[in-house]
């Protein structure tokens, strides 16, 4: 079992912490786990973006080659598409429905959100409406986390106890909630 992601967002949108949880939650189901990420200009809202490989087996690089990420999982739909080139043709890109509006010459929503659509497999979630009835509006991460597990090759209890552990002094019911909502909507979800 070999699983290769890329992880996208703006600074400040949690795409580090959607990383550890990934990765600990990896190590506790027995498998490897590698990750690299870039900060860049994260904290004036610029690209985060880290590389997550998870494995049954050694992993010698952290780096995720072009063509071969099993998913892109990003916080933010232009920053989702921004790095579809490096999903495998059978990938899947799960992604926040809303826009950070960083940039002046931001593509129309409606376009960005057009383009996710003709991916073979995508989740497009309204990931901030979820975490505010999850009861935590901050817990946009951990709905996209949950989003995605259907992906991934842990267990979600596996995920939940991860994200306890990470989340232990800020709220962990709460963002555990949000996972539980991310994840129920995605499994309902036809693409």
């Amino acid at each position: 079992m070999k699983m290769d992601m890329i992880l996208a967002g703006v600074g400040g949108q949690g795409v580090l912490s959607i990383a550890a949880v990934i990765a600990s939650a990896a190590v506790k189901a027995g498998l490897a786990a590698r990750q690299s990420e870039v900060h860049g200009m994260a904290q004036r809202g610029g690209a985060v973006l880290s590389h997550l490989r998870i494995s049954g087996e050694a992993i010698h690089s952290d780096l995720v080659p072009k063509g071969r990420a099993s998913l892109v999982i990003s916080m933010e739909p232009l920053e989702g598409l921004r790095y579809t080139d490096w999903l495998s043709p059978e990938g899947a890109l799960v992604s926040a429905s809303e826009p950070v509006l960083n940039i002046r010459d931001y593509p129309p929503l409606a376009d960005v959100h057009g383009a996710i659509r003709t991916l073979p497999r995508f989740r497009l979630i309204d990931a901030e409406a979820l975490a505010k009835e999850a009861g935590l509006a901050r817990a946009v991460n951990m709905v996209i986390v949950g989003a995605a597990s259907p992906f991934l090759p842990v267990k979600s209890e596996v995920l939940e106890d991860a994200i306890a552990e990470l989340f232990a002094k800020r709220e962990p019911a709460l963002n555990i909630e949000a996972f539980r909502a991310g994840r129920k909507r995605s499994e309902g979800f036809a693409s």
